[in-house]
């Protein structure tokens, strides 16, 4: 007789086996092979055939579906024996306990929760809202407590964020927690990547995106800005911070010009930290005469930008962290010389944004990601798109079909089936590998492609530059979700900032202030548009060595093969 040394060692307190109480599932019946259909290599839709395999996989969940639950309730009265012994032991807390069973209980009835699928025409209007300005203006404590403030984050989760700020004699960041969910940055207190998260009050849907204000991170910035409906620039008006980020160093005037230059039409001022002890007068009262001193500095540079004051700019006083302004209004104790709306109420009284219904669809990937196949995310910044259409992803041309489409909800990811222009969306994409996508390509239909382009004139307006610039100089542009290396080829006039008529042709190099056309080659093709066909995809910046050199727009596409083949006829016909 002989032994099996690898066995398991005998557990006296292990369950006792009863024939039935767990019912082993049924086998699977058998499901003859599909024939085999030949690949047809075509932009038709090729609609989806039902494979049987997946019906036998149904029934056989179905029938096991008793031994899950069994398992289920055995798992659940093992957890419960541990924590218990654990707490018994000293090793455990009470709030911990109870927080990891609550965290168990919301995984078990997320496993039973149906996917809520809803026709998009049902939801209320939506609205992209990107807060910028300076490093450690106040941004993203505002963006906190602005979801607190709506139910977005609970008083349970926001104790802990308090204790976990308080641990680190970080008190007033807790909010900023709310948005900054990595290590690094809630440890060095600054925001690296664009913060999303989704809101809502009685009157619309809003998608807010927390930009990082750090000099390094402006990429991140201009990201968060070409999705954006509308801009909060977050001004703070402590003594000394304002100054420093007013300056020619600081990010204030930077963010300002790429929220115009990016497409933003309202642009509201928040002047935060009102309650400062370094501003507030006796007794806590906001000051009057500081908040003043600020927005003359700002309403004279934004003018300049070319911000229409009267129409839209907004100006507006807020505590971030006492949440003054944001939510409620102001009491008149504390600032009796304001008596506007609050932030959210001025958000909800704003008309709505044009939507581009009648154009072909565009849809610039803003970010990409892996879950269960291929999820791209962006803003939907014309035409709609329904689940199940045949798309063409560009500049590769390659075929795609939409499965589903994800849209960010109070309550949860929601379902939808079709994304309506100014949508901030997901989409799950069959046909693509995600390591084949980059950003700024952009979704179109193959009926109405956008037409990939290394080539175009444009007007460009130099910002910043130590020197002269010359032809042959290279640098970065960021065109809506894009970002990309591109050469001055050719400067081919300069023009009068007041009259806009051509002041001299073929210069040889240009400089800080000067409105130049420019003839500009990119490195590879990307998808853009003429400014005056469709502007979010017509205006670019440029930026070298982590400064914004210049703002522009596209007059005209230039494609020389088309040149080549039009000169081939030419001949031909000769």
């Amino acid at each position: 007789m002989s032994f099996n040394v690898g066995a398991s060692s005998f557990n006296p307190g292990a369950f006792e086996f009863v024939p039935g109480a767990f019912g082993a599932p049924a086998a699977a019946p058998e499901v003859p092979a599909a024939p085999a259909q030949p690949v047809k290599e075509s932009w038709e839709d090729q609609p989806e055939e039902k494979a049987p395999a997946a019906e036998a996989e149904a029934k056989v969940s179905e029938l096991s579906l008793g031994s899950g639950e069994a398992e289920e309730k055995v798992d659940e009265e093992a957890l419960k024996a541990e924590l218990k012994k654990m707490k018994d032991e000293g090793l455990l807390e009470e709030d911990e306990e109870a927080e990891i069973l609550s965290g168990a209980a919301a995984a078990k009835s997320a496993k039973t929760v149906t996917k809520q699928v809803v026709d998009s025409s049902t939801l209320k209007r939506h609205l992209n809202i990107v807060f910028i300005g300076h490093v450690d203006a106040g941004k993203s404590t505002i963006s906190g407590h602005i979801m607190y403030l709506t139910g977005m984050v609970d008083e349970r989760t926001m104790e802990k964020y308090e204790r976990e700020a308080k641990a680190k004699h970080r008190e007033s960041w807790k909010f900023a927690w709310c948005m900054d969910t990595t290590d690094e940055e809630r440890s060095r207190g600054k925001t690296q990547e664009c913060g999303r998260g989704c809101f809502a009050t009685e009157a619309k849907n809003y998608t807010i995106l927390d930009a990082p204000g750090h000099k390094n991170f402006v990429p991140h910035m201009i990201g968060g800005a070409s999705q954006a409906d509308v801009a909060v620039l977050v001004i703070s008006v402590r003594k000394g911070e304002f100054e420093a980020g007013f300056d020619r160093a600081g990010q204030t005037r930077e963010h300002a010009v790429l929220a115009k230059t990016a497409g933003v039409k309202m642009l509201i001022v928040g002047i935060n930290k009102m309650d400062d002890a370094s501003v507030a007068l006796e007794g806590g009262v906001w000051d009057e005469e500081r908040y003043n001193e600020v927005k003359g500095y700002l309403e004279s540079y934004l003018k300049q930008t070319g911000f229409n004051l009267k129409t839209e700019v907004h100006f507006m006083p807020i505590s971030g962290f006492t949440g003054w302004n944001i939510k409620n209004r102001v009491d008149p104790k504390i600032c009796p010389w304001y008596n506007g709306p609050s932030l959210l109420e001025f958000l909800d009284n704003l008309q709505p944004q044009q939507r581009f219904f009648d154009l072909p669809l565009r849809f610039p990937v803003a970010d990409k990601y892996k879950e269960m196949g291929t999820c791209v995310m962006g803003k939907l910044e014309a035409g709609t798109i329904k689940v199940g259409e045949s798309l063409v992803v560009l500049p590769n041309k390659t075929p795609v079909v939409v499965e589903t489409i994800f849209v960010d909800h109070k309550d949860g990811q929601l379902e939808l089936t079709e994304a309506l222009p100014g949508d901030n969306i997901k989409m799950k994409l069959k046909g693509v590998e995600e390591e084949s996508l980059r950003l700024g390509y952009v979704i179109c239909r193959k009926e109405n492609m956008c037409r990939p382009c290394k080539w175009f004139d444009a007007t460009v307006q130099i910002l910043d530059y130590p020197t002269i610039i010359c032809p042959g100089y290279s640098c970065v542009l960021h065109i809506h979700s894009a970002i990309e290396e591109c050469t001055f080829y050719k400067l081919v006039a300069i023009l009068d900032r007041k009259t806009r008529q051509v002041k001299a042709k073929d210069p040889k190099f240009c400089k800080v202030g000067d409105s130049v056309v420019v003839r500009i080659r990119m490195h590879r093709p990307v998808c853009v548009e003429r400014y005056k066909d469709f502007s979010q995809m017509g205006r670019f910046m440029l930026r070298d060595q982590g400064n914004t050199i210049g703002v522009g727009i596209i007059n005209e596409l230039k494609y020389p093969e088309d040149k080549k083949k039009e000169d081939g006829k030419g001949d031909a016909a000769a």
